[in-house]
């Protein structure tokens, strides 16, 4: 079992929803990203995921794009996101690291090198949004034999026969994006949310966490009352981008987290 198939056993046998924060690495620099990283855990975030920067997000809007751009501004590279994870690895080694991102640097270090540093790292699993199942061979399956989930999107544009595809080689959780469109583009709605969880959930056993329009503790409530958990990403990265202080960003979080845990 990866830490993220345990932390889901540990939340279930709780009867909890998960709740997931989402940050970029590198923003605004390494050094308070590192710091905010290290606070979550104690605010009651159950998953970590962490951006990986690149110049070319297609799946992001503004808020995290222009993330992306202040971390690879200040020198963020992957090198140093493989080693920010491993300097929080030297203080918590139970919650799980999700790295989110698109192929291209993975493609660009080459894909044995990035699993085998990822896995050394404690890089628990990939979401990587532009590789399709239909190029599972390329990341998706070599992963799994390294020992990390590959985490799939599923969409409101999912539908029937694509679904099955979706899941086949799916591991750790389900990414329900509730929208259509980018990342903090629109407000997730729970009534719109459910029968879509519902339908992935009779063709699969894994948790289904849902994503994209979720800004408040209510919000994150609602929507993991209706899923098995949540993601909140950029209302939490336009904290950091105010200047807040990485306990401030944190404590938001925390707050996220009580509303996904009190569904």
């Amino acid at each position: 079992m990866t830490r993220i198939d345990r932390k889901f056993a540990s939340l279930k046998a709780e009867g909890k929803k998960a709740f997931v924060a989402y940050i970029m690495a590198g923003d605004p620099d390494l050094e308070t990203s590192l710091e905010v990283m290290k606070a979550l855990p104690g605010q009651g975030v159950d998953v970590i995921e962490l951006g990986m920067p690149f110049t070319d997000p297609m799946a992001d809007g503004p808020t995290i794009q222009l993330a992306g751009q202040r971390a690879l501004d200040g020198g963020q590279t992957l090198t140093k996101t493989l080693d920010m994870v491993a300097a929080f690895r030297k203080g918590d080694d139970t919650t799980p690291v999700v790295m989110m991102g698109y192929y291209n640097p993975i493609y660009s270090r080459g894909v044995d090198r990035f699993l085998a540093e990822a896995r050394e790292a404690g890089i628990d699993g990939l979401i990587i949004v532009d590789l399709p199942p239909e190029e599972d061979d390329e990341l998706c399956i070599p992963a799994q034999k390294a020992g990390l989930n590959f985490i799939r999107l599923a969409t409101p544009t999912t539908d029937d026969r694509r679904l099955p595809k979706v899941l086949q080689n799916t591991s750790g959780f389900v990414y329900y994006v509730s929208i259509t469109g980018i990342t903090g583009a629109a407000a997730a709605q729970a009534t719109d949310v459910a029968p879509e969880v519902a339908r992935i959930k009779a063709a699969t056993d894994l948790p289904v966490i849902v994503g994209f329009g979720i800004t408040t503790p209510e919000a994150a409530k609602q929507i993991a009352g209706v899923a098995d958990g949540c993601v909140v990403g950029s209302a939490i990265v336009k904290e950091i981008a105010s200047g807040k202080s990485p306990a401030e960003v944190a404590a938001f979080a925390g707050s996220l987290a009580a509303g996904a845990h009190s569904a």
